[in-house]
């Protein structure tokens, strides 16, 4: 080999050596590359994960525990007496601690919804790995991962739809919620909280209406069932569906076995168990009127949060008894008088609910009755119509305003009694003449039966509703006194002051019509209306009591003179029929009848309560020929307060004021001379000792025949006017 050829291959030998190392030193860098780009790519994962878990449980920190404690119950709604008369607003639940819980339905429901609860803390990877490997088993997702935690996380706070999402929020706050609560008032909160159909919530709720029993009394069978109804509580139903129940208690069951939470006896003997639901009927929400009162005096005393949230206790003053009777007496009535010859309009049986879009005033016959206890105040019974399915619109409280008529004249006697004048007085009942009435121009009012009785007692006029003497004795009180006395009764705000207002001719309504007459068996005192007694928090601490107003807005004396001859309206005057109804218990009362038999009232009461009733239509129209008060309100009266009587017994009413006797001339309204009673204007009657004349007769003169006597025995009543003094006084002027 030459030393040319030698050198050549030295050369190449080492240009071998060379590459060999330089490719060696490429291909460590790029293995150097690959894995600082894999512990990049892994740390850029783990610090996103940590920034998303960091994102959540940040999140999760916005939210107020508060709220997981907070459910919405429904406000409990109770009469009278004490008893639960109805539901109201909130959800239907009944919030329970744990220890009033079954032990059975407690096992059931660890080993349906969450083995490990006591275990994990909040969020449970083992049954997260468990749900995933079955769900992947099976094609379909057969198994939820979700902790009782956080399903109680889901169900007290708006985390959002079910996405991936709302699970990573969820989870956050329930390891937050494992942080502030106990197990044991998680698992309190959950088993008050939980949907188990039908429109109820929480275990209490549903053990009574499915098995009619409380929660702490459920058998292993029924816990079991009520278990297997969370996951789907309308499809599993023992009510509607009991092979799907007794299916998942099954399953429950065979759960709680593998758990050893049971064992095979108890197992066996609770699956062969025959599912029988005995559904205690849980007072729900009543649709009536008189709930439509209670509702809106809390809107006026809570706020809407207060309302809504639920748990309240409010007390009422309904008593069933008499809201039943009224209920019933309005329509029994009613019908009847669609059925008389002579009533033209539609009827209820006939009433169609209308189309959307069409008018929906009711055009059949409606009426309204209030009942108030006189001692109180309180609404025993609250009707507003016939039917509150087809018309919620209640008609016994505002704006529901009517023109009352005749049943305000009570209050213009008062008045006039408490100036002076005396029910034996004398009133002239013949024609208003143009002019007679001041500040009236050429108003002439009549009587509605066109007929004209001459001179006549006071009592008269009120006892048979003469429109001519209401008239003249309003005149004796003045228009502006009247005016101000309505509002004081609280009949209204911008009542007319002219004298048409002496026979009712304005508008209020029936509650506050009713509430004004309580003045009468008061003796001059007017009691507020009122529904609400006391409204207790769901802790059953006081936060509302009814303050019980009291107004007096009439002389005493005045008062109990005008009952004592409302007295004789329900005797001999337009309510006289009340007795061939059935009604013979002491009483006073007044009938109304506006124009054109638009409007019938019938205001009444006993010694214990007031009555108030009303019937029309609602667009007002002529109801019926001769549809005074007496023939289309009083019937109601008589059978509401017959019934009510029940409870409530109707005593003689009692003067409550010290009385006197006294001679008196029927002319001046003074103590009697001797020439009154030769004249035969003189009469005995008993008054209140306040209301006795202090002097004799200035019209006839002659000497005091005897001064006024004291009565000790209060139970004695005015006695009639004697029908020779309703002679004397056509005599004294001049009228046959």
């Amino acid at each position: 080999m030459s030393v040319k050829t030698e050198k050549n291959m030295s050369m190449k030998l080492f240009a071998r050596r060379v590459a060999s190392r330089s490719n060696g030193r490429g291909t460590g860098k790029k293995s150097k590359r690959r894995f600082g780009l894999v512990a990049l790519g892994l740390g850029t994962i783990g610090a996103a994960a940590i920034g998303v878990v960091v994102f959540y449980a940040v999140w999760a920190q916005t939210f107020d525990l508060k709220k997981v404690g907070e459910m919405p119950e429904r406000n409990t709604v109770y009469d009278v007496d004490g008893k639960i008369y109805s539901r109201l607003a909130g959800a239907n639940r009944l919030i329970i601690p744990l220890d009033q819980v079954s032990p059975f339905f407690i096992d059931a429901l660890l080993a349906r919804e969450d083995t490990r609860f006591h275990q994990h803390g909040g969020v449970d990877p083992r049954g997260l790995i468990r749900a995933l490997v079955r769900n992947l088993t099976a094609g379909s997702v057969r198994e939820g991962a979700s902790t009782i935690t956080q399903q109680l996380a889901r169900n007290s706070l708006p985390l959002g739809g079910r996405n991936l999402h709302r699970k990573m929020l969820e989870a956050m706050v329930a390891l937050r919620i494992e942080r502030e609560f106990t197990k044991q008032q998680i698992l309190e909160l959950y088993v008050s909280r939980i949907y188990f159909g039908s429109g109820c919530y929480g275990i209490e709720t549903a053990a009574q209406a499915y098995f009619g029993k409380n929660a702490s009394n459920l058998t292993l069978s029924e816990a079991a069932i009520l278990a297997g109804l969370i996951r789907s509580p309308n499809r599993f139903s023992p009510l509607k569906n009991p092979e799907g129940a007794a299916n998942q208690r099954n399953a429950v069951l065979d759960r709680m076995l593998e758990l050893k939470k049971i064992n095979r006896t108890q197992a066996e003997q609770a699956r062969v168990a025959k599912i029988t639901s005995n559904p205690k009927r849980l007072p729900q929400i009543q649709e009536n009127y008189a709930m439509d009162a209670v509702q809106r005096d809390l809107n006026v005393l809570l706020t809407p949060e207060q309302i809504d949230f639920g748990g309240l206790h409010i007390y009422t003053t309904l008593d069933p008894t008499v809201q039943n009777a009224a209920t019933q007496a309005l329509e029994s009535h009613l019908s009847k008088v669609e059925r008389q010859p002579n009533f033209k309009h539609p009827t209820r049986s006939e009433y169609r609910t209308p189309a959307a879009g069409e008018d929906s005033s009711m055009p059949y016959l409606q009426g309204a009755v209030v009942v108030i206890d006189n001692a109180s105040g309180g609404i025993r019974g609250l009707v507003g119509g016939r039917d509150y399915g087809d018309s919620k619109f209640n008609r016994a409280l505002p704006p529901a305003n009517r023109q009352i008529g005749s049943s305000f004249k009570p209050f213009v006697y008062a008045l006039a009694f408490s100036r002076g004048l005396l029910p034996g007085g004398a009133i002239d009942d013949g024609p208003i003449q143009p002019g007679e009435i001041r500040g009236a121009g050429n108003w002439s009012p009549g009587n509605s039966d066109n007929t004209y009785s001459g001179i006549q007692p006071a009592s008269y006029g009120l006892i048979q509703s003469r429109n001519t003497m209401s008239v003249r004795i309003g005149e004796l009180a003045g228009p502006e006194e009247v005016q101000r006395t309505a509002m004081t009764l609280g009949l209204g705000e911008n009542i007319p002051a002219g004298p048409a207002i002496y026979l009712g001719s304005f508008e209020t309504n029936l509650k506050d019509l009713t509430a004004a007459y309580t003045v009468f068996p008061n003796v001059g005192t007017r009691r507020q209306a009122y529904v609400i007694e006391r409204i207790d928090d769901p802790d059953h601490n006081p936060i509302y009591r009814a303050a019980h107003v009291a107004i007096r807005a009439l002389d005493p004396g005045a008062a109990w003179m005008a009952s004592n001859v409302l007295e004789g309206v329900m005797t001999k005057g337009t309510a006289a029929s009340a007795k061939s109804l059935g009604f013979n218990l002491p009483a006073a009362g007044k009938t109304g009848t506006t124009n054109d038999y638009k409007d019938a009232w019938f205001l009444g009461y006993t010694n214990a309560l007031t009555c108030g009733v009303w019937v029309g239509f609602d667009q007002p129209q002529t109801i019926m020929s001769r549809g005074y008060g007496s023939a289309l309100a009083l019937p109601v009266w008589t059978q509401t307060m017959i019934k009510a009587s029940q409870r409530y017994p109707a005593k003689v009413l009692p003067p409550a004021i010290p009385l006197a006797r006294a001679t008196v001339c029927a002319n001046s309204n003074q103590l009697a001379t001797n020439e009154c009673l030769a004249m035969g204007a003189g009469y005995e009657l008993t008054l209140p000792s306040d209301k006795v004349p202090g002097g004799a007769c200035q019209v006839h003169g002659g000497m005091q025949t005897q001064l006024a006597q004291r009565l000790d025995d209060y139970s004695r009543k005015a006695e009639a006017v004697p029908n020779r003094v309703f002679q004397s006084f056509r005599r004294f002027f001049g009228r046959k």
